[in-house]
């Protein structure tokens, strides 16, 4: 279990992101806060993910405060549509939206960096006023680091701490079989690891900032997925925009905190 708070009594709200790399599960209590969360990989399988996603929400009912027949649930992310037992399905801009609406505030510029996809969407009395996506290509993605952190054979972390200590080295290739390929030949050439890093950060930094720009996107900035927890990727994004970029380890389930909230609202 990634998070529990005090236990909750009354209505409640549940909300499930199976996202393409991660599936989330948040559950809200009568006045929208979050009280417990849940994290686990998706897998092959959207509908054994929504499985191992029902099967934490039963083990929680094994808590007396759980037992309530007044709780609803809401799906959201890539695999939504496998989730049976959802009361609504609902698109994740929206939920994302509301999450990060209701973590940081209405106001502001959203942008979550997914398994597989990006996504930037502007607030403006917490709702979604626009969004745009770069959901055809991995580059700029949490799955383009991940790849390029198993080509240098280290960890996200290791990654990030390595990119601290290095010299940029521009990674140009806009695909990311491409830009994996000039990762090898850098490798190759001898090219220090620490470099190496610092370019491929700055390679998924730099899409993620056109993106935002493109967007029309202005501050504030708040960060959301699995990124959130990498302080050198939001310090370094916080550069390229000029400005401070929020983010916070709840953030990460800002897709399943907004369906909640959606879910809470349900008759």
């Amino acid at each position: 279990m990634a998070g529990e708070r005090d236990a909750p009594s009354g209505r409640l709200g549940i909300g499930v992101d199976i996202g393409s790399t991660a599936t989330k599960v948040a559950v809200v209590d009568a006045d929208g806060n979050l009280v417990r969360t849940d994290l686990m990989p998706t897998g092959f399988s959207s509908v054994d993910a929504a499985e191992r996603a029902r099967a934490t929400l039963e083990a929680w009912k094994g808590d007396r405060h759980f037992c309530t027949p007044d709780a609803r649930v809401v799906a959201t992310g890539y695999g939504r549509v496998a989730v049976p037992y959802a009361d609504k399905v609902v698109t994740e801009i929206t939920c994302h939206g509301r999450g990060a609406a209701r973590l940081f505030g209405p106001e502001g510029t959203v942008v979550d960096v997914g398994g597989q996809d990006t996504k930037v969407i502007r607030l403006r009395g917490g709702r979604v006023t626009k969004f745009v996506m770069n959901d055809k290509c991995a580059a700029g993605t949490g799955r383009f680091l991940e790849i390029m952190a198993d080509r240098l054979g280290v960890s996200h972390d290791e990654l990030a701490a390595l990119a601290r200590a290095g010299e940029p080295t521009q990674i140009t290739s806009m695909c990311t079989v491409f830009a994996e390929s000039e990762v090898i030949s850098l490798v190759g050439r001898g090219e220090p690891r620490e470099n190496i890093a610092r370019g491929v950060i700055e390679s998924v930094v730099g899409r993620v900032a056109t993106l935002v720009g493109s967007s029309g996107g202005a501050a504030p900035y708040y960060l959301t997925g699995g990124l959130c927890d990498n302080g050198y990727v939001v310090e370094r994004l916080g550069e390229r925009l000029g400005a401070r970029v929020s983010t916070c380890p709840e953030a990460r389930y800002a897709g399943a905190l907004g369906a909640a909230l959606v879910a809470l609202e349900l008759g």
